[in-house]
């Protein structure tokens, strides 16, 4: 009788967790502890595959192709996103899967002027105030010089600025020193967050 020949080492899987799976654990999970974010920076469970889940630029929730479209499911699964190094995870204390992200996790879709602060609200209902803890950050593209303005929401998860509410940024923009350079930008949070070197303002 031939001896069988043993399949070779399968390539890497999605994973069979259904969002509903997600949803139920991330419930469970967050039972007993305070309003907000759940600590998964202290869950350590096993990587168990990517699923069929995208965060589109403009803030949209994507599973199997559809969109998401309830809101409290999609805050729900924003409480458990954690970013490590360049990838983007759900993470439950029995689970991690993998998720694509096109460009942040959140969008900044307004923000409040407090006395000198600057207080964002995302997609998601999170709000932060910008300043050493939750710095704003611009990049600018190589090729058209278009600007992508990023709020640190938490923990490496920043959010879009989008572009209504970054057109009111520049509004109350100033210009200061950076490195012996003047640079045009916004301050919050007692600190100046440069947006475009001032040389370069038309």
């Amino acid at each position: 009788m031939a001896k069988s020949t043993p399949d070779p080492m399968p390539a890497q899987k999605n994973v069979t967790a259904s969002a509903e799976s997600l949803a139920s654990a991330a419930r469970t999970a967050s039972k007993g502890t305070k309003k907000g974010p759940a600590p998964v920076h202290l869950w350590n469970p096993p990587f168990c595959g990517d699923i069929d889940m995208r965060i589109a630029r403009d803030g949209t929730w994507f599973y199997l192709g559809t969109p998401i479209g309830r809101k409290e499911l999609v805050k729900l699964f924003a409480t458990i996103m954690r970013r490590d190094g360049d990838d983007y995870f759900l993470v439950t204390p029995v689970e991690k899967v993998g998720i694509t992200v096109d460009d942040a996790p959140f969008v900044a879709i307004d923000f409040d002027r407090v006395g000198d602060d600057l207080r964002f609200v995302t997609n998601v209902d999170d709000e932060v105030t910008a300043g050493p803890d939750h710095p704003i950050r611009v990049e600018r593209d190589a090729e058209t010089g278009e600007p992508s303005p990023y709020v640190l929401i938490r923990a490496n998860l920043e959010a879009l600025i989008d572009r209504k509410s970054f057109y009111r940024l520049v509004d109350l923009g100033e210009e200061d020193m950076v490195d012996g350079v003047a640079w045009f930008g916004v301050r919050s949070g007692g600190v100046f967050f440069p947006i475009i070197p001032a040389a370069d303002l038309v």
